[in-house]
């Protein structure tokens, strides 16, 4: 966010649309960056506790066969497989213009743990990948 928002302000000072002296194009100057400097750091420091989660997926059965249908809903849902670290499958979108959108914050974990998989990413996309893997594997019977 803090680099968008220097390439904009940047952008409008270029095109003459904003004053290039910051006392001018700021109310405060100088101290209008500062605190906008720190409600950026105070944003950055709280949105991964609301913005990223955790969930447990209820899904039935040995987890060792569930690798390829979880790959399979993953794709239905236009997610990409990225590759395996430690275990956990990777998984990021499929659009080159929603990874943008995103700033690259779009990547999903599903991982093997104790009683089942775990999945974790953005919150928003989380319930709805979560309700596709549980809802597919309830399908069919997996």
């Amino acid at each position: 966010m803090t680099i968008l928002f220097t390439v904009l302000i940047g952008g409008l000072m270029l095109l003459g649309f904003v004053s290039s002296d910051v006392n001018v194009a700021f109310r405060n100057g100088w101290g209008s960056i500062g605190l906008i400097l720190a409600a950026f750091a105070g944003v950055s420091l709280v949105y991964p506790f609301f913005g990223y989660g955790k969930r447990m997926l209820r899904i039935g059965g040995d987890p060792a066969t569930h690798r390829d249908g979880i790959i399979k809903t993953m794709e239905n849902r236009r997610y990409v497989f990225a590759g395996e670290k430690d275990g956990a499958m990777l998984f990021h979108l499929a659009s080159p213009v929603n990874r943008i959108a995103r700033l690259y914050e779009d990547t999903i974990t599903v991982s093997p743990v104790l009683g089942g998989w775990e999945a974790e990413g953005l919150s928003r996309d989380l319930v709805r990948v979560v309700t596709a893997l549980e809802h597919n594997f309830a399908d069919h019977g997996e």
